[in-house]
């Protein structure tokens, strides 16, 4: 080839560093030396001679990309030259610590080849390739450090990657061949970790380890020394813990067969770390403020700790809960209780996804139970688990999992109500027609949070209802006398407390809640500042929207809430509004019916009430928000079975939309040209949104209203589509 290493050299340089045109030009010069089919026979130059390190880079993609399309069809003694080259090139480069870590990225390149070239040769055209590596691992510590890099990149080639770029048949042919040649690596691999000193050699090992754990025949695992000095030798060192752990986790992951008998050897494993970790972090620990205050690697520890407690409970909880003492059973689920509390998500989703699985565990095992013994009473058709749960009064004598595990549970249930986060996402978006408007965010990280935190509440709401609601009695206090006053206290207090709506049975539920909303509407009362009462009052009304079963029980107690939210309307403080709107539309969607019938002790049914109010009722309101109300009552009317009533109902809650309407077309009618009024435009709009939410709600009854107003809406739509065409007659195609 007609260009130099030097010259290439300065092509790669200008290409990473320089600008404009002259970079476009590099760029295009070195697409076409990689392009060229013989620009590989220049690899061995560019690694030997190039300055500039890039350029050694671009040798090697240029190597990898021969390795990968052409290698079947290089002479043999040309696959061995450059498999001999590379080989050369990384013991070169790895010879010293120093030449190592100056190379360290070079060497990963080098590395990376290898490995791409032993999916070609090895084992058929390099059968002695694990011999070879282990033979040079005794030539000097740094060569075999680079050597633990090169087995764990083909372990993860192997086993990691290979169904997307391997063909079965050679994947298989692979991983047969690791295993059978495993015992050597292994060899290796105890040599080191039973007599190394170099750090950079066990951290390697320790990786590459990690790496072969989930695949090495288990006896090589659980048969010799490997776990005991994993646990001795690196668990408390600072250099390894956070590795070694990782590796315990691995370990402690595997599901086993029936025909393995290792629970005796996991048992110890478990024991063993729990205690080191013991002394490393006491359970008694803040952890939430220590996980603050730590430095990275402190921080990843635990994390490590969260994901091994988590995964060998998942795969082993039955054998640790047969030991006879159950003080490690406890210990380790108080460490999870404990790190469950700090303020980092994707711990707590870690935690959280352990902990639904136990509790789900531990009610499915109390299902089980005849119903009969289970509750007594539900012969008598008095209200068992489907109506809320049980008392566990009632559960006491049985010998049932969950009693092993009170202590952890109630602490779990404090967890569950300070880690709930809000139930939905509202976002404030400027639409096409640039009015603000909210929506709903139907699927994100934090719903999907919170329906799973409400789920493992709900699990242990049934696992014992009396301990949940003194908890939430308890905070609620806490509130009230202000120890633990603060908006985010109140806020996940009371989604934890509408979190668990139909868990109760209805009685409890009736005492709780009254209880609940007794003490709130006194909080409010107590607090000063508009802020504060702004919060408190949400936090009612978001309450009693979750609980419709209690509203539809207590008539008055639900018009005393649904004319709280009508005052609320008017409350000029940021999210009231848009809080009461919602709760409102909640409410009549699922206690309808109550709303349309005559209840007791009234002389109407209250929708008559409410529409004859309307307009004084939404007079603060957002169009937005007044949509959301025109919804709401759709929902109480589409209810009234009816349908003389039906059709009055509708009448007079589009009476005022119609009105506006009438005199839109009125006046179009007489000048057809304030269809391009800007403010007659906004109106229109607003009808047609009016309309559209109460069709949404009411649904195939709303037709008679459809039918009013159908015959001025096509006139409407041909006038607006003349003025159109006439302008773009007028004043061109603005768009070609």
């Amino acid at each position: 080839m007609s260009v130099t290493v030097s010259e290439l050299d300065v092509t790669v340089k200008t290409f990473q560093e320089g600008k404009g045109e002259v970079q476009k030009q590099a760029q295009q010069q070195l697409n076409e030396f990689k392009s060229n089919p013989d620009a590989w026979l220049m690899v061995d130059k560019i690694l030997q001679e190039a300055q500039y390190m890039p350029t050694k880079y671009l040798g090697l993609q240029v190597l990898d990309d021969v390795v990968n399309t052409r290698w079947k069809i290089l002479p043999r003694d040309q696959c061995l030259g450059i498999r001999n080259f590379v080989v050369n090139q990384i013991l070169q480069a790895s010879e010293s610590e120093e030449s190592l870590k100056a190379n360290r990225v070079f060497v990963n390149k080098l590395d990376l080849t290898l490995v791409t070239i032993l999916k070609q040769e090895w084992p058929q055209h390099w059968p002695t390739f694990i011999n070879e590596i282990i033979s040079s691992c005794h030539s000097s510590l740094s060569v075999c450090e680079n050597n633990m890099t090169i087995l764990r990149l083909l372990s993860e080639e192997v086993f990691d990657f290979s169904a997307e770029q391997l063909t079965s048949t050679k994947a298989k042919n692979l991983k047969q061949t690791m295993c059978q040649e495993f015992s050597n690596i292994f060899q290796l691999c105890n040599e080191v970790l039973t007599t190394a000193n170099s750090i950079p050699l066990v951290k390697a090992t320790l990786e590459t380890l990690l790496r072969f754990l989930n695949w090495i025949p288990l006896g090589f695992i659980f048969e010799t020394n490997l776990i005991e000095t994993l646990i001795s030798r690196f668990l408390e060192v600072d250099h390894f813990r956070n590795i070694t752990l990782k590796c315990l986790t691995e370990i402690g992951s595997l599901q086993l067969g029936q025909q393995f008998q290792y629970d005796e050897k996991l048992v110890q494993m478990f024991t063993e770390t729990l205690t080191v970790v013991a002394r490393t972090i006491s359970v008694e620990s803040n952890f939430r403020d220590l996980y603050a205050k730590s430095r990275a690697a402190e921080q990843e520890y635990i994390l490590n700790l969260a994901i091994f407690l988590c995964n060998f409970f998942g795969a082993h909880l039955n054998i640790v809960e047969k030991l006879p003492n159950p003080d490690y059973l406890l210990h380790g689920h108080f460490y999870l209780i404990k790190i469950s509390l700090i303020d980092d998500r994707e711990i707590f989703k870690i935690c959280l996804e352990y902990w639904t699985k136990l509790v789900q565990e531990l009610y499915d095992e109390m299902q089980q139970l005849p119903m009969t013994d289970l509750n007594p009473l539900v012969n008598m058709g008095v209200g068992g688990l489907a109506n809320g749960g049980t008392h566990p009064s009632s559960l006491a004598n049985y010998p049932l999992r969950k009693n092993k595990y009170s202590q952890v549970l109630t602490s779990l249930r404090q967890v569950m109500v300070e880690k709930m986060v809000r139930p939905e996402e509202v976002l404030i978006v400027e639409n096409d027609e640039g009015e603000i408007v909210r929506e709903f965010v139907k699927e994100s990280d934090t719903i999907q949070l919170y329906k799973t935190t409400r789920e493992c509440l709900v699990y242990l709401t049934h696992l014992d209802v009396t301990d949940t609601e003194n908890i939430m009695n308890e905070k609620l206090q806490r509130q009230v006398d202000g120890s633990e006053w603060s908006w985010n206290n109140c806020n996940t207090l009371c989604w934890a407390i509408g979190s668990i709506s139909g868990a109760m049975n209805e009685e409890t539920e009736k005492r709780f809640l009254v209880t609940v909303i007794k003490d709130l509407l006194g909080l409010t009362e107590m607090k000063r500042g508009k802020d504060n009462k702004a919060v408190v009052a949400s936090n009612i009304m978001y309450i009693v929207g979750q609980y419709p079963r209690f509203l539809k029980a207590h008539w008055k107690f639900l018009k005393t809430v649904v004319n709280k939210l009508f005052e609320f309307m008017h409350e000029s403080h940021e999210g009231v509004q848009d809080m009461a709107c919602d709760t409102f539309i909640k409410i009549a969607n699922k206690c309808k019916r109550h709303f349309v019938v005559m209840q007791a002790g009234e002389s109407e049914p209250f929708i008559d009430e409410i529409i004859r109010n309307m307009r004084k009722i939404t007079l603060d309101l957002s169009p937005q928000q007044i949509h959301t109300f025109y919804e709401a009552c759709g929902f109480m009317i589409s209810a009234q079975g009816q349908k003389n009533v039906q059709d009055r109902l509708i009448e007079s809650l589009m009476a005022f939309p119609n009105q506006a309407w009438d005199n839109i077309i009125a006046q179009a009618n007489e000048n057809p040209a304030i269809l391009q009024d800007a403010e007659t435009i906004k109106v229109i709009g607003n009808i047609m949104k009016t309309n559209v939410a109460a069709c949404t709600s009411i649904g195939s009854y709303f037709y008679t209203q459809i039918g009013r107003i159908y015959h001025d809406m096509l006139n409407m739509y041909r006038a607006s589509s003349q003025l159109i065409s006439d302008a773009v007659a007028s004043g061109g195609k603005l768009i070609e």
